[in-house]
């Protein structure tokens, strides 16, 4: 695995340590936790959780370290520092640490809210859908991964089911992206208002707001905080007028966040 961030740290002209030393939380403790999550270290991750648990309470655990060191595996990925198997590799890790902290909280941990995602019907690509899917666990939300080339009706038959917050499509072919309206066509013929959000490079903003229902999101980092204002009671219509401050938003959190802390040595650069 060293030998893997090295080579992330030769070809990139800022290393994950870099970032990582920008975003890491201030508290020993969480940033113990943090950086076991950002560099994939699954064999310390429970004992280090464990050793956390007896200072701090799970949730802070889970929040403010475990989901802490995801969020700059997010960054290290809108960066192009990290890709998919160390995303995936860094979920993993959290999840394990996850799991020591819930087994200490009566009732496990409480969802923020239920999504569904999916690649959509004739589409093989789920790359995209599992990296934010993997940010949306993170970010404390239930996600029911239907998987990829998901038929129309099935998808719609589950938001039938579980009615939640809202549900995600992806295409990344122009032959399967028409899925997408119509599924919305085939929610609202059910009675069904759930927002359905359009993702993947086939998908355009211009598109996903061409039918009832839709909402878009460009970028996996961004659909937590959609899904936030979804939760806050935000409709369909304005998460579409507000997209673009939503988006921004979003931006200048993590920009802060990456200035939380002044770099040792030759000082902070900014992003």
């Amino acid at each position: 695995m060293a030998d893997s961030i090295d080579k992330f740290e030769q070809r990139t002209a800022e290393t994950p340590r870099e970032v990582a030393d920008r975003m890491l939380p201030e508290d020993p403790v969480y940033r113990e936790l943090a950086e076991k999550v950002v560099f994939f270290k699954i064999r310390e991750i429970e004992g280090a959780s464990e050793k956390a648990l007896e200072t701090k309470a799970p949730a802070d655990v889970i929040n403010l370290g475990l989901v802490a060191g995801m969020q700059i595996v997010a960054k290290l990925y809108a960066q192009r520092i990290y890709y998919l198997p160390e995303v995936i590799m860094a979920s993993r890790t959290m999840t394990k640490g996850i799991a020591v902290a819930e087994a200490k909280m009566p009732g496990g941990r409480e969802s923020r809210g239920r999504v569904i995602m999916h690649a959509v019907e004739g589409d093989p690509h789920d790359i995209g859908k599992n990296i934010a899917a993997v940010m949306m666990r993170a970010a404390g939300y239930e996600v029911i991964d239907l998987g990829k080339d998901v038929p129309a009706a099935e998808a719609v038959a589950k938001a039938a089911e579980v009615r939640p917050l809202f549900m995600s499509g992806t295409a990344l072919m122009t032959t399967t992206m028409d899925a997408l309206p119509k599924e919305a066509t085939m929610l609202k013929e059910k009675g069904i208002g759930v927002p359905l959000m359009g993702c993947g490079s086939a998908v355009t903003r211009e598109f996903a707001n061409s039918y009832d229902l839709g909402i878009y999101s460009e970028k996996a980092p961004q659909t937590p905080p959609i899904a936030d204002r979804l939760l806050e009671g935000w409709d369909w219509k304005r998460i579409r007028s507000e997209w673009d401050d939503i988006v921004k938003e979003a931006q200048r959190w993590r920009t802060a966040a990456t200035r939380c802390r002044t770099v040792r040595g030759s000082g902070a650069r900014s992003t």
